[in-house]
């Protein structure tokens, strides 16, 4: 167990994702070791630059996003997080708010910096089932997956 790991630290880097913004991108040195590797449904990269472009990447494709951490679990060297995710699509009307329900499983190294970040959420079900017209073919779909229940 590394003595870089504590509750200060973990405390400091929920705080860097809930107050993130494109200005602010710039900490993730402060946060993440050099040669980190980030997944998630739609990436698998390591760096930083390759993780300072998926979230820039964010901030151009999104309007107003913001992630909320609801839950957190900490036994170094690995940090559980669980968290919502929102956001209003760019060009898409209605622009209601979207939220995406996820969680991450995050590994720091020897120094405090997050090596491994891994987030975990349904694609189809927090995402695709919203899109207009590729929701409703999903919601259709999954609808005929499932069993009848006969009473």
């Amino acid at each position: 167990m590394s003595a870089a790991v504590d509750a200060g630290r973990v405390e400091a880097l929920v705080r860097f994702f809930e107050t993130l913004t494109p200005q602010s991108l710039a900490e993730f040195p402060r946060h993440y070791a050099a040669d980190c590797r980030f997944r998630d449904p739609f990436n698998d990269v390591r760096g930083l630059t390759a993780l300072d472009a998926i979230f820039r990447h964010m901030f151009e494709r999104l309007e107003a996003p913001r992630f909320i951490v609801r839950e957190r679990v900490f036994e170094a060297p690995r940090l559980f997080l669980t968290w919502d995710f929102e956001f209003r699509f760019r060009g898409f009307r209605p622009r209601e708010t979207q939220r995406i329900h996820g969680s991450s499983l995050i590994t720091f190294d020897d120094a405090g910096l997050v090596a491994v970040h891994r987030d975990y959420w349904d694609a189809a079900e927090e995402l695709y089932e919203k899109l207009p017209l590729l929701g409703a073919l999903l919601r259709c779909l999954k609808q005929q997956g499932r069993p009848k229940v006969i009473l």
